[in-house]
């Protein structure tokens, strides 16, 4: 029987357009779902939209559509966006699928059937943009006056009829679970603050609306729609084929992994274990949480201009240099910030220099002076052996850092066998030993191609298509890309392509 993994990111609000916080979560996920099954995995990546609530009915009137013609635009829109980021989902689920509905439906009966919903009235402050609850405790006040959320969003108070989730029950529950799984929240800042908020005591959530329409009915309650996270956070079950247990996909569920922004924690950490355990289903095993990307140095906002329109991202900087941008230049965990001198740099100096170049050294040596024919295993020097063994241990370093989503960590493991070898390179110089020691040329040039070998092996979930090319070059066929073909050694005498670089230098255009 196969492994398997599951991955998921938020499904996406389709309110606004896509950002490059929306590329840096999936961009993530995929690097995590494309490592798993280089390692052996069946792997089900999930991502999304949430098409549902207030917000969503509001902005579609201000653009003049009905809600469904609306979310099917901004859907598309958000699909093209993980697409042109190169994100390999296995689905694409949407809200306003039957399928959802049939899952949510059951989910609702199943937390009502054990007595966790009960019908009430709720009187409380509430943030349309954020669609959320929040405490007086919570609220500041604008100069203007207004009342504002911990977000900035503004509030109303509102009262209408509305069933209650018995969240208060769940408790002790939710603290045991933290105890108990202490990497359940990663990363610990984002536990720490999960925790504080349960210890200081959680409230009863109204889970429906009536004061508007667009959303998923409450099973036998006319005029009653979900409350939109209710819905929003029940996707990553419906698309294991909830309530069918005998579903193909229910095998991956509880997810491994749901990568959120730190802004939606508590909705995974908190009131979707509290669902999950309500309706008596398996909880997922982490809920990774990552940071916000400023522009040199400032937040991204509308009002400054200055939003990040990923696909022009890659558009002027390339594919695979923007997903190594995203992952390397900071903690997942923490806030970072985009700069054209940052992103030139990684791509000039780690890319371009570091890494293209070793690889176009050893391979036009190898062309020049061997015929482009790959040299066999000579007698390996203590150096050698060294090298060989750091870039043979990757694998597991970078199985261990991902595990842990520290992609920046993984990425910089990977840079310590580049440094290395491009230093090996350097005091080895097969270069002279052409005219010395023709047999000890071929064999250093060896080391240096089963060390690229590894090195791009391992990248290929980060760059997909440059390692592609890079392991093309390095005469490694197809069906020897995975980590457990890392294990058997190419072939002496396989005949290698003519070199080409790999990642070209990023050169200012003209004024």
């Amino acid at each position: 029987m196969s492994k398997c993994f599951y991955v998921s990111t938020p499904i996406y609000y389709v309110n606004g357009a896509p950002h490059i916080g929306h590329a840096y979560t999936s961009i993530a996920a995929d690097v995590l779902a494309r490592f798993k099954r280089l390692d052996g995995f069946e792997v089900f990546y999930l991502t999304g939209t949430d098409e549902h609530g207030q917000k969503v009915a509001r902005a579609a009137a201000e653009a003049g559509l009905d809600p469904q013609s609306f979310a099917d635009r901004v859907s598309a829109d958000f699909r093209d966006m993980a697409d042109k980021m190169g994100v390999s989902y296995d689905d694409y689920i949407r809200t306003t699928e039957p399928r959802h509905y049939r899952s949510c439906a059951e989910l609702w009966r199943r937390i009502a059937a054990a007595g966790h919903i009960y019908l009430g009235h709720y009187e409380g402050w509430y943030a349309v943009r954020d669609e959320a609850f929040y405490d007086e405790a919570e609220l500041t006040t604008a100069p203007d006056g207004t009342k504002l959320a911990p977000s900035g969003a503004p509030v109303a108070w509102v009262r209408e009829p509305s069933y209650f989730f018995r969240l208060s029950a769940f408790q002790e529950p939710l603290l045991k679970l933290y105890e108990e799984q202490p990497d359940f929240i990663l990363p610990a800042g984002r536990r720490n603050e999960v925790l504080s908020f349960v210890r200081g005591g959680l409230r009863d959530l109204s889970i429906s609306r009536t004061s508007f329409t667009w959303g998923i009915p409450v099973p036998d309650a006319p005029g009653h729609v979900m409350y939109v996270w209710l819905d929003a956070l029940n996707n990553y079950v419906t698309a294991c084929g909830f309530p069918d247990a005998d579903a193909p996909r229910w095998k991956f569920w509880p997810a491994d992994v749901h990568v959120v922004g730190k802004d939606i924690i508590r909705f995974h950490a908190v009131y979707w274990p509290a669902f999950l355990m309500a309706a008596g289903l398996p909880l997922p095993r982490r809920v990774s949480s990552h940071g916000w990307w400023t522009v040199e140095g400032e937040k991204m906002s509308k009002s400054l201009g200055n939003v990040i329109e990923p696909r022009q991202l890659v558009a002027t900087y390339g594919l695979d240099q923007v997903r190594y941008f995203l992952l390397r230049e900071k903690p997942f965990g923490g806030d970072g910030t985009i700069s054209h001198p940052a992103l030139v740099s990684r791509i000039n100096v780690e890319l371009a220099n570091e890494l293209g170049n070793l690889a176009q050294r050893s391979l036009s040596l190898i062309a020049r002076n061997l015929g482009g024919v790959l040299p066999a295993r000579g007698e390996a020097t203590a150096e050698d052996t060294e090298l060989r063994d750091a870039a043979g241990a990757l694998a597991d370093v970078l199985r261990e850092r991902l595990d842990r989503q520290a992609f920046h960590e993984a990425l910089e493991e990977v840079w310590k066998v580049v440094r290395a070898a491009n230093a090996y390179i350097d005091r080895q110089a097969p270069w002279a030993l052409r005219k010395t020691d023709l047999v000890r040329m071929g064999t250093v040039l060896r080391v240096l191609v089963d060390v690229l070998r590894a090195v791009a092996t391992v990248l290929q979930p980060f760059m997909p298509a440059s390692m592609g090319r890079m392991l093309d070059q390095l005469g490694v066929p197809d069906q020897a890309r995975s980590i457990a073909a890392l294990a058997h050694p190419l072939a002496d005498g396989t005949r290698l392509p003519a070199p080409e670089g790999v990642f070209p230098r990023y050169v200012e255009p003209a004024a």
